[in-house]
């Protein structure tokens, strides 16, 4: 896989992988819509396309993060899209786009010649920047195989399946269960706070204990008891993805009591606090409600 390396989308994960590839020596070439999302890697020597197809007239192996399902179709397969590159010959998307659209996407690369990976991924925006992404990658295990060099400058890989969909699936499972976390904590922190509880003393406690998950063991000390709600990840965005675990339940025929109550929390909070919000600010949801705030005590009213 050595030459040029395409990256399209360039949003907070998108921006972290194309930095860190040229930080390990990869010439890139890079398209987004937004020409302030490519000025900074034009900056620094990468080749900026004028459309998703002219990146892979340049590029065999063109990475994809990129925020929907249509979005990543119009990518891959629309007018200007990837499908039509000259170079083109692996297709590696690293969006959440859920099984059925990989699978779309996937058959119409296939009859082009070309591979598509799944290779959905976990790590948060840091991680992306820093090379330590975990990786869930499916699909032909050849191509796996060829990609594996390029991609574990990104972090670490587990081939999950020869199947393209398998990863987009399991990628799912993770985000619900994490919004899931989310959602839990929220309630139970607004619960605690209401009830009379110290939040620094609660999550204190939590952590030491069998309650202690993800969100109360950072997430919940760096963004909420702060007010800073700065965790990078928008509402919509994690709506939109426990929406696709939903619609993949519903076509595999097994019923989520859990993940349907989640669901709704989590359009109620796109509803009340916002989609572009950040998605610690579910909790804000519950506090509207409660007429509480789970404030760290040295945080100043206000903050």
């Amino acid at each position: 896989m050595a030459g040029i390396v395409g990256v399209v989308g360039l949003g907070n994960m998108g921006r972290g992988i194309a930095s860190r590839l040229l930080e390990t020596g990869h010439q890139l070439a890079v398209f987004d819509v937004r020409e302030e999302a490519v000025r900074p890697f034009a900056q620094r020597g990468a080749t900026v396309g004028a459309s998703p197809r002219a990146v892979a007239d340049l590029a065999s192996t063109v990475l994809v993060s990129l925020p929907t399902p249509d979005i990543v179709e119009q990518v891959a397969l629309g007018a200007e899209g990837l499908r039509g590159g000259a170079a083109l010959k692996t297709y590696i998307d690293f969006s959440t786009t859920g099984p059925q659209m990989a699978r779309k996407v996937g058959a119409a690369f296939a009859q082009a010649g070309v591979h598509a990976l799944d290779a959905p991924v976990t790590g948060a925006v840091a991680g992306a920047a820093t090379g330590k992404l975990q990786m869930m990658l499916s699909g032909d295990l050849g191509a796996i195989e060829a990609a594996l060099p390029l991609l574990k400058n990104l972090g670490h890989t587990e081939i999950v399946g020869d199947q393209v969909g398998l990863g987009q699936s399991l990628k799912l499972l993770n985000n619900l269960m994490v919004a899931t976390s989310m959602a839990i904590t929220a309630e139970a922190t607004v619960l605690g706070v209401k009830a009379g509880l110290d939040p620094d003393v609660m999550l204190r406690v939590l952590n030491r204990g069998s309650g202690r998950n993800i969100c109360t063991d950072g997430r919940w000390q760096e963004h909420v008891l702060t007010r800073k709600f700065a965790n990078g990840f928008a509402n919509g965005l994690m709506r939109k993805d426990v929406r696709l675990c939903m619609d993949m339940a519903e076509a595999l025929q097994v019923p989520l009591w859990v993940g349907t109550a989640v669901d709704r929390l989590w359009m109620q909070t796109v509803l009340q606090v916002g989609a572009e919000e950040n998605s610690t600010t579910i909790v804000q949801t519950i506090e509207q409600w409660a007429g509480v705030e789970v404030r760290g005590r040295d945080t100043p009213a206000g903050a």
